[in-house]
């Protein structure tokens, strides 16, 4: 009998795309229909916590969680009690009766950890595992072991000269050629500005892009860990 797989609060493909790839089951599971996953349960995955799963992927809403947002808490009408409900959420999906547990979030402010009851396990970047992109993302762990770099992806260089063009990682960040080490480069992945900024322009479906899990390192999460 092949082992269960559910990556919850997903309607994405990579994930559940790798684990099938290794002799899963894999599903996805949310409130929204799926971006092509024919094993797909569009539910409340609360629902669906004791449906036999010998493994969970869990990728909750971060909007009220994130240290990003964190200076909103207490400017906006109800963020407060909207982040307290997020991290209750998340809370149950940590501690459900799963043997494997993996859930994938950006760095939280102090207030969700403190509801949530604990900090993070490690925090993976994009590069690290084939791809020329750069995204901290934080993964709280059950039951596996953390996450091993496969392929490291260089950058570039970005100059704050106001040069339009990047330049190679080799040449450091003195080694701008437009303004021959006046200025101070700074470090970027195919998916950033020049400051460090994501490239996605402004869009309908902005945060459901950014929210993907990169394809190398769905790669790495089942051939690790499945």
């Amino acid at each position: 009998m092949k082992p269960r797989l559910l990556n919850g609060c997903a309607k994405s493909v990579s994930i559940v795309e790798a684990f099938e790839a290794k002799g899963w089951d894999a599903w996805t599971c949310d409130i929204l229909p799926s971006e092509g996953w024919h094993k797909h349960i569009q539910d409340d995955v609360l629902n669906h916590l004791n449906d036999g799963w010998d493994m969970a992927i869990f990728h909750p809403d971060c909007t009220y969680l994130a240290n990003s947002g964190v200076h909103w808490l207490h400017r906006k009408e109800g963020r407060w009690e909207k982040m307290v409900e997020s991290a209750q959420f998340f809370k149950r999906l940590h501690d459900a009766d799963i043997p494997k547990i993996v859930i994938e979030n950006p760095i939280p402010h102090r207030y969700a950890i403190e509801i949530i009851g604990r900090k993070y396990d490690q925090i993976i970047q994009p590069y690290d595992f084939g791809e020329d992109a750069s995204k901290a993302t934080c993964l709280w762990l059950k039951g596996v072991t953390p996450l091993q770099p496969t392929q490291f992806i260089e950058p570039h260089y970005a100059c704050r000269c106001g040069s339009t063009y990047r330049f190679e990682y080799a040449l450091g960040k003195y080694g701008c050629p437009n303004c021959e080490g006046e200025y101070t480069a700074r470090l970027v992945w195919a998916n950033q500005t020049k400051s460090g900024q994501n490239r996605l322009a402004p869009s309908a479906t902005r945060k459901e892009d950014r929210a993907r899990t990169y394809r190398g390192i769905a790669k790495a999460m089942a051939e690790q860990w499945g």
